[in-house]
């Protein structure tokens, strides 16, 4: 079972992982109170839908103003969203995220999946963020970390693969750690198939930030994951 941005976003922030401060709108009336409660000047709304490539499709837009923002609600509330991972007649756009906007200085990628061959949970991490992970190990794979393991914890050792892999710094090497080790316990405790960060971002000021979130749910143990089934969107396709 596929969950919105929003949505991982939100059991993120139970994890406390570092994102965004945003809002969810369903109508056009919420969008002022939203960008209002959210503060600042700039946004960020972007169409919540059950595919990736939404910002190519102009299923994302940077906004200068509460006009912008309503502007992007208007375009596609209730309009269906056709990226290269839909079909031709896309998916339904129900509702709105806005978030703050966020400075970023670099782009990463994190991910972790449950490998089906060997049942064992690979965790992948890449210094090219935002961009299609096949094509980064294709074309420069020695910008990929790739571990495995078995347990229900990372080794040291991994964590250190990683971030040597992603250049980090000391401090930003420890905002790492704390981001794998609490993605991997959300991992299990959640009964997740994927959890994908694209991109894990370094901001300008340095530290890490997650700001995409994208998680799949085993469906087999839905039986045991009661809160999270309830957040199932009926009118997303293959989800």
């Amino acid at each position: 079972m596929n969950l919105h941005e929003y949505q991982g976003k939100e059991i993120f922030a139970k994890y406390d992982l570092p994102v965004s401060k945003g809002k969810v709108v369903t109508s056009l009336d919420e969008v002022e109170q939203a960008c209002t409660d959210i503060g600042g000047s700039r946004w960020v709304a972007k169409a919540q839908v059950h595919a990736g490539g939404r910002g190519k499709s102009g299923g994302v837009a940077l906004c200068d103003t509460i006009e912008e923002v309503a502007d992007f609600t208007k375009k596609w509330l209730g309009k269906r969203l056709v990226t290269y991972q839909t079909d031709k007649e896309g998916q339904l756009v129900s509702c709105i995220l806005v978030e703050e906007c966020t400075n970023i200085a670099d782009e990463l990628y994190y991910s972790a999946v449950v490998d089906r061959s060997s049942r064992e949970v690979a965790i992948i991490a890449s210094s090219e963020g935002g961009v299609n992970i096949e094509k980064v190990a294709e074309e420069t794979p020695e910008k990929i970390a790739s571990i495995s393991f078995n347990g229900k914890d990372v080794s040291q050792g991994d964590i250190e693969k990683i971030c040597s892999t992603l250049k980090l710094n000391d401090t930003q090497s420890s905002q790492m750690e704390n981001i794998v080790r609490k993605t991997v316990s959300m991992f299990f405790e959640c009964d997740l198939s994927l959890l994908e960060i694209n991109p894990l971002v370094i901001k300008e000021d340095g530290n890490l930030h997650c700001l995409d979130a994208k998680i799949n749910i085993d469906s087999n143990a839905l039986f045991r994951q009661k809160e999270l089934k309830e957040m199932h969107d009926p009118t997303q396709k293959g989800s």
